[in-house]
């Protein structure tokens, strides 16, 4: 992918294109359907901003090759996706930041893990040594593979083969890393430094029941400090705070792998998760967007331009 110069460009000089379009060295017989396709990159023609958007858990591909051994129904499954997260930060290839989102549901291969988290209890046959079995989200049954939805039901009504992650982690967690891995050194290379903006959602504690004191809205996570320059959380908290948003820093939600991996400021590579509460924009037990679903994105976009216009004072 050729990237100009940081100039400010008009919107209307915006053509957005899917990553089949861009000039990018991609893995070899990726699929050429957005059906089938395991992610989907959205770019200006033009981009003069070093900032990507990722949405990692917002993919509703519930494809037969996927569902096989899956003893839920698609509806209980997205309980566990960032449901339309992606769309939240739509806007961002308007100005000049690639928005790469996965297609894949996270239930069934977690792109924000490691390749290799699983649970050996999940499988019929024995892993490989260099498996990590041991981690915090294997515990938890959220593995690259996950054991259970975010209601704690058991995904799967028999175990699986070994073949089966290894094939979910070569067509699905595979092709969304190696892309977003040549976005960041082609970014870093023509401006030297890249910021990566990592979105999620979170859910309601008690979904459907009023809460007894106000909630928290937004939770920005920087590994405590480590994955970016601080400028940058403080940047976006301001802009979420003068919005009347209730944020809150690291707690519960410091980072995941995305953050933990690609966040290396030494390295001019620096890595923001922000987490908005689904009860903002979203029903959260039909799966459905609310009402003020077009004012929250309209708030995304207002904080996309505000980190494209400032990154170059915060961390160039």
């Amino acid at each position: 992918m050729r990237y100009p110069g940081p100039e400010r460009i008009p919107s209307s000089d915006f053509l957005v294109h899917t990553v089949f379009d861009v000039q990018m060295d991609l893995p070899a017989a990726l699929p050429e359907t957005r059906e089938t396709s395991p992610f989907r990159l959205l770019t200006p023609e033009r981009p003069f901003a070093p900032v990507i958007f990722t949405s990692a858990h917002s993919g509703r591909d519930y494809s037969a090759d996927l569902m096989s051994g899956v003893r839920l129904c698609p509806l209980s499954l997205r309980r566990s996706e960032d449901c339309f997260v992606d769309e939240l930060f739509q806007a961002a290839p308007h100005y000049g930041a690639p928005l790469l989102a996965a297609n894949f549901p996270r239930a069934l291969c977690d792109a924000n893990r490691e390749a290799w988290e699983l649970d050996p209890g999940m499988f019929s046959d024995r892993l490989p040594e260099w498996v990590n079995t041991n981690s915090s989200r294997v515990s938890a049954g959220l593995g690259t593979i996950a054991k259970v939805v975010a209601s704690g039901e058991q995904i799967y009504g028999a175990k699986l083969p070994f073949a089966e992650a290894e094939r979910r982690v070569i067509a699905y967690w595979r092709p969304f890393h190696e892309t977003l891995s040549r976005l960041i050194a082609d970014i870093r290379g023509r401006f030297g430094y890249c910021l990566v903006i990592d979105c999620h959602s979170m859910p309601s504690p008690n979904p459907g029941r009023r809460p007894a004191v106000r909630p928290v809205e937004f939770v920005l996570g920087d590994l405590h400090g480590s994955s970016c320059a601080s400028r940058v959380t403080r940047a976006a908290e301001a802009v979420l705070n003068n919005k009347g948003y209730l944020v809150r820093r690291n707690d519960p939600y410091a980072g995941g792998y995305i953050t933990r991996h690609y966040g290396r400021p030494a390295d001019d590579v620096h890595v923001l998760q922000i987490e908005i509460a689904r009860a903002l924009y979203m029903d959260e037990s039909r799966i459905e967007p609310l009402p003020d679903f077009a004012f929250v994105q309209q708030q995304m976009t207002d904080l996309i331009v505000a980190m494209t216009r400032q990154v170059h004072d915060l961390i160039g």
